[in-house]
């Protein structure tokens, strides 16, 4: 989701092996976390972890969340870690319906995860955080050059804020398949000429949040040339200066869950509890610009007001998703040329 700035203690890339991953949380000692790339928390969340568990907590980062999803996915049984967290609710059935994971109902999850459970798999995967996917605009980089920003995401289909526009590609992207489901519920039939014009007016199309928000977007940390971006409603608390498109979004729910075949299951199961936790839920706001899914947690001051809610957003229930993601993503790779 919308991720933390650099306020944050970064979490270092796990660099060893699979293979070391597996003997150290055979000792019982770690527990290894596979997550996307953009998944930050405070040093002092993992030393609460440590002295609440006595286990260190190894994150070994795997691109986006779709990527995410199709690692674990391939692996039932046989995992590259103890625990997954970040694949959402676009991705969900891939690893339920693989077998990749291990049942567990975390007791803490009567507090407000589990509203958010995955229909039918509630112990599957475990609800962390949500937000909501939408169009960014950069509009103090209109306003310098005296242009009019787009007020809906209709107006991509005119080339020049086709051209101003940076998006991920659905099939390696949580955010991108978000965005692709907004324009099918919102468009209905309508959905891939929309895209045969936004991509033919010169959108441009990475494969991750990332690249798009943290190098090409212009009111990003690598302040890029795109000033539009597709993002999160909750973004612009962190990035002044910019608002988020609200007829464009799509909403989303980040999960954890443990990974069939793990050595260290019962550390996996104090980390799922952990991710519920006052400890986290309160920081996720902060650390990566979501909503934390528990009840009563106290968000940062002023934040709702600059995270604002969307009153509409396209919604597909999650088994119209499973059904149907790879025949419209196939339909989204011949609108988009790819």
């Amino acid at each position: 989701m919308a991720r933390a700035m650099t306020a944050f203690i970064a979490i270092a890339v796990a660099t060893t092996t699979v293979t070391a991953c597996a003997d150290e949380s055979a000792t019982g000692s770690q527990v290894t976390l596979l997550t996307h790339d953009s998944f930050e928390l405070p040093e002092s969340v993992l030393d609460a972890f440590r002295q609440d568990t006595g286990l260190t907590l190894k994150i070994v980062k795997s691109g986006d969340a779709g990527q995410l999803a199709s690692t674990v996915s391939l692996t039932p049984g046989a995992p590259k870690g103890d625990a997954v967290y970040g694949i959402d609710n676009t991705f969900a059935s891939r690893p339920i319906e693989a077998g990749a994971l291990e049942p567990y109902a975390s007791p803490a999850a009567a507090a407000g995860a589990a509203d958010y459970a995955v229909p039918g798999a509630s112990d599957q995967l475990t609800a962390i955080d949500r937000g909501d996917v939408c169009l960014n605009i950069d509009n103090a980089w209109f306003e310098q050059r005296s242009l009019t920003a787009p007020t809906s995401f209709r107006d991509l289909t005119r080339p020049e804020y086709a051209a101003q526009t940076v998006l991920m590609d659905p099939s390696t992207s949580s955010p991108g398949t978000a965005f692709m489901l907004t324009t099918v519920g919102a468009l209905g039939n309508g959905w891939q000429d929309y895209w045969k014009q936004v991509i033919g007016g010169g959108a441009t199309v990475v494969s991750g949040w990332e690249i798009a928000y943290n190098q090409l977007f212009s009111a990003g940390e690598g302040r890029g040339d795109k000033p539009i971006v597709l993002s999160y409603a909750s973004s612009p608390a962190a990035t002044p200066g910019t608002s988020a498109l609200l007829d464009s979004c799509f909403p989303q729910v980040e999960y954890v869950g443990i990974l069939k075949g793990t050595r260290n299951s019962t550390g996996a199961r104090k980390l799922v509890d952990f991710m519920l936790s006052p400890t986290v839920q309160k920081e996720l706001p902060s650390s990566m610009y979501v909503y934390p899914v528990q009840r009563d947690t106290p968000l940062p001051e002023g934040w709702p007001a600059r995270a604002e809610v969307p009153a509409w957003m396209a919604s597909l229930p999650p088994a119209t998703i499973a059904d149907n993601r790879e025949m419209w993503l196939d339909q989204w790779r011949a609108a988009a040329g790819r």
